[in-house]
């Protein structure tokens, strides 16, 4: 039945919004634009996967352009699902268990909105990165109106609806706080740290709707109606590259 209404749903957003991707591939194309050749890379919070289960080639594929790809989690468990990470380091973000400058790149996928503190995690991937190095990472946006709402909802109803609309289990939601989650907040803390924002972008996603057939039409038309550039602090995901000084 998920794999009909997902059929739908794609023929759909064809049909009412042919333009939008889901966050996961943009993400995925910010990395494959500024992930250099035989680097030393430092994934965040990586679990047992980089990107969404679907996602393996594209994972794969840039995997292997890294000398060496480290993983750090505080979850065993995942770390040692983890298929692609060539070193896989138990330990929380706040407090990095790496020399400095070892880094070329690091990144963080859906990560830093789960963070009590996350400006001394960006202390820490300054430590940790090489002169001029990056920090990419992909995170929802808190201003936008479906984030709010959840933030609004009992944890039981956010992890049946992670479970019925997205497929994650219980194991796979995990308490957040948007501490990090606005271009305000993410300019104001990278200054703070040292950074400097080299790109921002403020994205929408596939429909959260998708599997409720034809309620996803309204969720897609005002997905396309945020694409005005007066909208755009409203839009669900936030991608941001920043750079250590050189």
């Amino acid at each position: 039945m998920r794999s009909l209404l997902f059929k739908l749903y794609w023929k759909l957003e064809k049909l009412f919004f042919p333009a939008l991707k889901y966050s996961q591939y943009r993400y995925y194309e910010t990395l494959k634009g500024a992930i250099p050749d035989r680097c030393a890379w430092l994934d965040l919070g990586c679990g047992h996967q980089m990107f969404a289960s679907w996602m393996r080639e594209e994972e794969r594929a840039l995997a292997g352009r890294a000398a060496m790809l480290a993983g750090i989690d505080l979850d065993w468990q995942a770390l040692r699902a983890n298929p692609f990470a060539s070193a896989r380091v138990l330990g929380a973000l706040e407090s990095l268990p790496f020399r400095a400058e070892v880094f070329d790149v690091a990144t963080a996928n859906m990560v830093v909105e789960h963070l009590r503190n996350p400006a001394a995690m960006l202390e820490e991937v300054k430590r940790v990165l090489r002169p001029g190095g990056l920090f990419i990472f992909h995170t929802p946006n808190r201003n936008a109106a479906m984030l709010r709402v959840a933030a609004r909802m009992p944890q039981f109803l956010k992890n049946f609806l992670a479970r019925l609309l997205e497929g994650r289990r219980e194991e796979d939601v995990f308490k957040t706080f948007y501490r990090m989650n606005s271009l305000a907040a993410i300019s104001q803390m990278a200054a703070a740290s040292g950074f400097r924002v080299q790109e921002f972008r403020s994205i929408s996603t596939s429909a959260v709707t998708a599997l409720l057939g034809p309620v996803a039409i309204v969720e897609l038309l005002y997905l396309r109606l945020l694409e005005a550039k007066r909208f755009q602090n409203y839009r669900s995901n936030l991608i941001a590259v920043l750079q250590k000084a050189a």
